[in-house]
């Protein structure tokens, strides 16, 4: 691993209206530019909204922390983070996670009945969404969009 490859841990606080409460996840980021304090997000969030893979955020050390501390996001990378909750027990997550992986999303397992996708910017998130849409009216999932690039929203928009 080079210099440029560095990994870091960043905090982020955040209140959820999922979860009606003050929430902290830690992902990995690669260094930008240390000295600006920019860095690349390079771990898919589980619940931190607005944020994506690819993000180029600003985060400084916190002492009371005892790491860096997310300040703000520079440069958004285009990417979305939808979350997904597998409603039916009957349908393998696995078998859902690769139906989005056919439409070229990565995604990592939270658990047994949820999922976070990654829409790149350069997929059609208006494909994707057609498929959430048609798996929630079929009561198989629930979704969320808690990060949904201006890319993403314009490709769904009337």
């Amino acid at each position: 691993m080079s210099e440029q490859e560095k990994t870091h841990k960043i905090i982020f606080r955040f209140h959820s209206s999922l979860f009606g409460r003050e929430m902290v996840e830690t992902l990995w980021a690669l260094e930008v530019d240390t000295a600006q304090g920019l860095y690349k997000i390079d771990s898919i969030p589980y619940y931190v909204p607005l944020i994506a893979t690819e993000d180029v955020v600003r985060a400084i050390y916190n002492q009371m922390e005892e790491g860096l501390l997310y300040q703000e996001t520079v440069t958004p990378s285009g990417n979305s983070t939808i979350q997904v909750i597998r409603q039916s027990e009957e349908t393998p997550l696995l078998d859902l996670r690769k139906a989005f992986a056919a439409l070229g999303c990565l995604s990592v397992e939270v658990n047994e009945d949820f999922f976070v996708l990654e829409v790149s910017a350069n997929v059609n998130y208006a494909v994707v969404k057609e498929k959430l849409d048609e798996l929630e009216q079929q009561g198989e999932v629930e979704y969320a969009e808690p990060c949904l690039s201006d890319i993403h929203r314009e490709q769904t928009s009337a």
